[in-house]
Formats: C-alpha cells, structure tokens, sequence
C-alpha cells in the first residue's frame, strides 16, 4: 500500500502539487473574515451561567468596564495636600473627556452630605482645590476616612494613594470592542504621561477592566510580532545547519508557511475569531510542521548521496514515512483535538485550529514536498559509501546498549523520585499571573493590591421582592447584616453598600450625631432620605451603579485581595451557606469577572484531566492497531506517559501551581511526543519484521535511519515551544515551557529508556529472513 501510494505521488507530482495549492488557496481564503477579539466574553460560552449573572448585573446597573487612575502621593505625605488634590481634582475632570466615559469617581468629586436646618446639601468633597489650605487638606482627610464608600475603594486606608475611577459604556457588537478600547487606552495614556509629567512627585497607574482588556490584545499582538519572527529564524537556522541543503530548507520553509495559513485559514471557515489563546495556534504550527518535512528529506538526501536516481529516492522516503508520518499526524490532531474536552471555547478553537493545521500540514508534505523537491536544482555529491554515517546514531545505541540495563533504571528511578512531587501542583489558578511582572498591567496590579484595594471582586443584586422595595426597614436591616458579615472576612478590604448611604444621610438628618448613624426605621423615611439625596446630585454620579432602576434591588459589591480561584470560589460558598442559614429572602449568586474566572479556571482544570484520558484511550488504540500489536501499542505509550507525569513532576517542586493552560499540558502533548515513538518503533519493526533482524540490532537500525531526525525534530519542537514560553501572557507562556519540558524529556526517555524495555519485552522469534533491499 505504502509503495503504490508514494509510487503515485512521485509519478504524479504536478497533478499532486496543483491538488495541493488549489486544497491551499481554498483553506487561506477563509482568514479574510478573521478579526481580533479582545472582550475577556471570549473566554465563556454563552450560555455559562457565569457569564449570564455578570451580564445581568450589567443589565441592571452601571455596567463595570472602567479605566482608574491610581495615584500614590511622595514618601512620607498623604493625597491630602493642596498639590496632590489639585492634581486629583484635575484627573477627575478630565476624566469625563475619556471616550464613551459616563462616570467618574474620585475622592475629590465624591458626594459628601451635611444638614442645614431641614435641608439636605451635597457637595464635592473638594469643589476647588485652590483654595485648600493645608489647614483644610487635613480636615477633609478626615472626613473622607471616615467614610465607609470611600476607605478602600478609592482611598486607601492611610490616605496615601487614592484613585480616579472611569467607567465606560463599551460598544455591544463584538467587533467594535477592540477599536474602541484601542481610542480608549490612547487617551488613557497621554493623559497619564501629561499628568506623569506634571507632578513628577506622584506615582501613577493604569488599572480597571479596559485596561486589562487592552493588555490581552497587546500580549496577543506581541506574540504574534516577535514570537513568530524568533521562531521561523530559529527554525531555518536549525534546519540549514541539519539539512545542509538551501533547496530542503527553503521547501521545508514554505511547507510550513503553507500550514500556518491553512490553520488560521480554517479558523476563518469556522467562524472562529483571533484571541489571546488561540492566536498562539499558528506558532505552534510552525514548530510542528518541521517533524514530517526532515523525517521525508532525511531519507531523500541520504539516498541520493548513495547514488540514487531523484525518483528512486523520492519514492523510497515516501514509502518507509508514509505510515509514520500518518500515525503522528492522527495522534497529534488527537492530542489537540481533545482540547475539545474543554469548558473555555478559546481552548476547544485552539484545538481544533492546531489539529486541523496538523492535518494540513501532512498533505502539503505529501503534495508540495515531492515536485518541488524534485524540480529544484540541487548539488548531491555520492558517496563512495555508505553516507548514512553523516545521519547516523549507530555509535549512541552501541554505548547505550551496552549500558543498556543501567540506563534502564536510571530512567525508572528518575521517573519515580520526580512523580512524588506531582501532588504538590495545586489546581489553581490566579488572573493577576497571566501577565509578566514586567508589564505595566501586572505591576499596576500588584501596586493596587499592596497600596490600595483588592483587584478581585465578588458583586451581590439582593432583591426586595417589588419595586420600592429596598426602602423596607427588614429589608434595609438583612442587607446591612449580610455587609456586615462580609466586612468580617479575612479576605475582603472593602464593601460598598447602599445601607452606607442611608446611615450618612440618617446621621446628617439629626446634626450629624453619631448615635444616628444606623438605618431608618420607616419606610417612608428611607424613601424621604434617598429622593432628597437624589435631588441633590450631580448628573453622572446618580445611584445606578448602587440600585436598580425601579427600587426593587440593591448592589453588594465586595472587594478581595491577594486571593486565587479556589479561594475566590470559597468566600462565594460561603456568602451563599449564610445567606441561606440568615437572609433566605436576599439568598441571590454573586456575579463578576473575578468569579467568572475562578470557575472557567476550575472547571477547565478538571475538564482537561478528563480530556487527556480520552486522548490517551485514542491514542493507545490508535497505536496498537497501526503497528498491528497489543504490546507495541501499549509498551510505545510508556515512554511518552512518563514524560509528561516527569515534568508535572519539576513543576509541583519548581512553581505548584496550575493554571488553565498547564492543565492541557498533558493532552497537546501527549499526541507530540508520541510521534518520535512511532518513529522510532516503525524503523524498530521494519528490520525486525522485514529484516528479521534480533532485538538489538533492530535498535541500533532505528538509531541509525531515524535518531539524528529525531534529535532536529525534537530540537525544533523544544526551541519553538521555549520561545513560545517567552510570551508576556502567561497563559501561553506557561503552556509553551511545560510543553518543551515534557518534549526534551520524552526524547531522553526514547533514547535511553526504550532500549532497554524493548530488550526486555520483546523477546519474539525472527519473523522473516534478511532482506537485502535497501531501507
């Protein structure tokens, strides 16, 4: 089967090669619908129930996209000087000229109240900053610690940083977020450099949801405009230096080009669109695509320095690769393909764009490969010998297999000693880690999470049962109880309630007494309180980011610190057993990008355990029936099984923690690494079934026709995916260093380990005698 095929597709090579460019033409047209998708939305299916509660609250309420500016006064000196609070009075102003801004909130601006006689007035904490004195500057730092909106929230504690918050109305169709966001953060970051420039004393950051939104996008534009250029470089170099031939590289080159298109081409024709995850589909493409050129062109070369004629040669690398390169193409597709198994759609279109681009990229290897290869003009020098030594291992496997039983334990002892430490891993994960500590997100986050707030928040609509409702006094007092509650968590640094609001206002109404700082006990008089606190407020800084538009709900909103996914989920469950044991009649979700992450990370987690077993069931039955052997298919899954478990391993004692893209580690690679195993045992079964050659000298065969391809397949797989572990997006970055972790070390376990199990599990008779062809 394997010679008439090959006998083909050199006999028909144009026909073959025009099958493939117009298979190629036809795939790439499909990236003219292609377009950048930045709204964290992408990582969620729509109908995650996270998600829906996030949504509804923005439905509800003032929607939570916002920019902050975070402002942290000189050494020794609080925001309350008459220069800081000119500099934040200013920033509050120009914030309203953002783009699509329809808020700002800011310590300067916030809406402070006091009593004249019946009259309730309410007044920007600082109207005019010019006329503070210092005098005064410490006055209103009391006042506006002593406020429970304030503290913790735009304030810190120790009044040395405080924050100017936006908020944004983004655009609904999808396709205008990212342009939107793109004139948001340009804006955003000229005024942060005037402002930078002007008070050169200050510290300022950029925080907020567009912020963050924008840092994706960028992470993903990065990558693909530096990553991809180091790889290709990487590649050619490895190849030309292999190779040595300019005609293999530049083919291999463009065999490899060819699946990158055919990948994002097919993403296209999907409906897919490009993020920050599977935008990484292509780089991974480009470091796969390399394997079954060289493992083609290895044998292609050497046969035409024995003197071969182009055909001759041509069909015999076909012929003993056909099926190898088949057998990794299937178990790589099924490696990505069981992506699927995940609950983030970034992941299921990364799996599917990667398993189809592996996939194309074997028929372009099949169909381009051969004519051009053939056309090229190209300088082969015959040897008088056998050139094989040039490509050959032999010498590796004779050292090797004399050692071969201390080798042997050396890699199970090793295996051992590292899978103790794979239940150190903790299956978490923490949003504040997807970015690098050198980008200007990450350490706006860290800077809030120490000087200010917490980053993560957990947001509660508690309804009233009909509208008007929240001005019930039981009503009033549950939800003030469950705030309280929530103050009393280690985890939270700050609450905002709209209880808060009437104790100020209840307080205001009787002089300011502090005995009156406690809810209204009629409802008419919570309702007095809030149409005279309404009336009195500026247009933009109304209650709807606190209260519903009919009166029959409120907002709870929590912030949180320095906490992961479990954590996040934890504090959740137990907001929602008290509600339950306290306030059955407020008992509703909480909702919030916090929460929506912690869960997709956790759910993910669990589903790419999942996935990787049905990948490992695919993968072993695809292997025994391909080398048409119960025990080759189960003993071929050994050394790759260790690997990945091995590096898991290093993980749980180097770093601990995994996050949702560590988590598919074990399912992409499965399939990769694989593939130098069938390589390998292919070779391995071709001289014990047609050579009828004994164990060992089948080994030193496989050393011989496959290992140095091995080693640049392997070295191109292991560079690629490093480069991609230089990505300042974490998620990548992550999944490209476990990746050529667990390929490096899958190497070493077929080279050394392998040897020794196959002298130890095949002890079968010869099966046919020597065969004299050449292979």
């Amino acid at each position: 089967m394997e010679a008439r095929i090959a006998q083909w597709l050199v006999r028909h090579r144009w026909i073959a090669f025009t099958t493939g460019v117009v298979l190629l033409a036809a795939l790439t047209l499909g990236a003219r619908s292609l377009w950048f998708e930045s709204s964290y939305k992408v990582f969620f299916d729509a109908g995650d129930p996270q998600l829906m509660a996030h949504e509804a609250m923005e439905a509800a309420y003032t929607k939570a996209d916002n920019v902050a500016f975070v402002v942290g006064a000189p050494d020794g000196e609080t925001v309350f000087t008459p220069r800081t609070l000119g500099a934040l009075h200013a920033l509050t102003a120009e914030g309203w000229t953002l783009p699509r801004a329809i808020r700002v909130d800011s310590v300067t601006n916030f809406q402070h109240t006091r009593a004249d006689g019946d009259e309730l007035i309410v007044n920007d904490l600082v109207p005019d900053p010019a006329a503070v004195t210092p005098e005064r500057a410490r006055e209103l730092q009391a006042i506006a610690l002593d406020e429970p909106a304030v503290v913790g929230l735009i304030l810190a504690d120790d009044a040395r940083v405080a924050s100017v918050n936006v908020r944004m109305e983004l655009p609904l169709d999808s396709r205008e977020v990212t342009p939107a966001t793109t004139e948001i953060m340009t804006a955003a970051r000229a005024m942060k450099a005037r402002y930078q420039a002007a008070y050169p004393e200050l510290t300022f950051h950029l925080m907020g949801q567009v912020v963050v939104n924008h840092a994706f996008n960028e992470s993903a534009e990065s990558d693909a405009g530096t990553l991809v250029p180091m790889m290709f470089l990487a590649v050619i170099v490895l190849l030309g230096a292999f190779l040595r031939s300019a005609a293999a590289t530049a083919v291999t080159t463009l065999v490899v080009i060819s699946g990158i298109f055919i990948t994002v081409g097919v993403a296209g024709w999907l409906g897919y669109q490009l993020n920050q995850v599977n935008i990484s589909g292509p780089i991974i493409i480009l470091t796969l695509g390399v394997s079954d050129c060289v493992h083609v062109l290895v044998h292609y070369l050497r046969d035409l320095r024995q003197g071969m004629s182009r055909d001759e040669a041509m069909q015999h690398a076909l012929r003993i690769n056909l099926m190898p390169v088949f057998l990794t193409t299937v178990t790589t597709a099924i490696g990505f393909f069981s992506l699927n198994a995940s609950d983030s759609p970034l992941f299921r279109e990364l799996g599917t764009m990667v398993g189809l681009g592996v996939i194309g990229v074997m028929a372009m290897t099949l169909t381009l490969l051969p004519a051009l290869m053939m056309a090229l003009p190209m300088r082969i020098r015959v040897q008088a010998g056998d050139d094989s030594r040039r490509f050959s291992l032999r010498g590796l496997a004779d050292h090797i297999l004399r050692h071969q039983s201390a080798y042997f334990f050396s890699a199970l002892a090793a295996a051992a000693s590292l899978l103790m430490f794979v239940p150190r891993n903790d299956l978490n994960d923490d949003t504040v880690e997807y970015f690098h500590q050198e980008l200007p997100v990450r350490q706006a986050f860290d800077y809030v999470q120490q000087n200010l707030t917490g980053i993560d928040s957990i947001a509660y609509s508690l309804p009233a049962g009909a509208p008007g409702g929240i001005y019930d006094p039981d009503y009033l007092a549950a939800v003030d109880q469950f705030a309280t509650w929530l103050r009393a968590q280690p985890e939270i640094t700050h609450v905002s309630t709209f209880t808060d609001i009437l104790k100020r206002l209840s307080q205001n109404m009787h002089g300011g007494d502090p005995e009156w700082y406690r809810l209204p006990d009629a409802r008419d008089l919570a309702a007095q309180y809030i149409l005279l606190y309404e009336l009195s407020l500026p247009q933009g800084l109304d209650l709807a980011n606190q209260v519903t538009f009919d009166k029959s709900a409120t907002k709870v909103v929590a912030q949180i610190a320095n906490v992961k996914a479990k954590e996040i989920i934890a504090i959740e469950d137990r907001a929602q057993a008290w509600m339950a044991a306290n306030t059955p009649a407020l008992q509703t979700p909480g909702a919030g990008l916090s929460l929506m992450f912690s869960h997709i990370g956790q759910n993910n987690i669990k589903s790419m355990i999942r996935g990787s077993l049905i990948a490992l069931v695919l993968i072993s039955i695809t292997l025994m029936m391909a080398l048409r052997s119960i025990k080759f298919g189960l003993l071929s899954l050994l050394p790759n099984a260790f690997p990945a478990m091995m590096a898991f391993g290093i993980w749980g004692l180097t770093v601990g923690n995994v996050n949702l893209a560590v988590a598919a580690v074990f399912s992409i690679t499965l399939g990769i690494v694989v593939d130098n195993t069938i390589h390998f045992f292919s070779k391995y079964l071709v001289a014990r079934r047609e050579r009828g050659a004994e164990p060992a000298e089948a080994i030193r065969y496989a050393f011989s026709t496959v290992g140095s391809a091995l080693l640049v397949t392997t070295a191109s797989l292991a560079i690629g995916f490093f480069i991609l572990a230089q990505s300042h997006f974490d998620v990548n970055a992550s999944m490209g260093l476990m990746t050529a972790m667990v390929i490096g070390l899958a190497l070493a376990f077929d080279l050394l380990f392998l040897p020794g199990l196959l002298l130890r599990f095949d002890r079968a008779p010869r099966v046919s005698q020597p065969d004299t062809a050449p292979h």
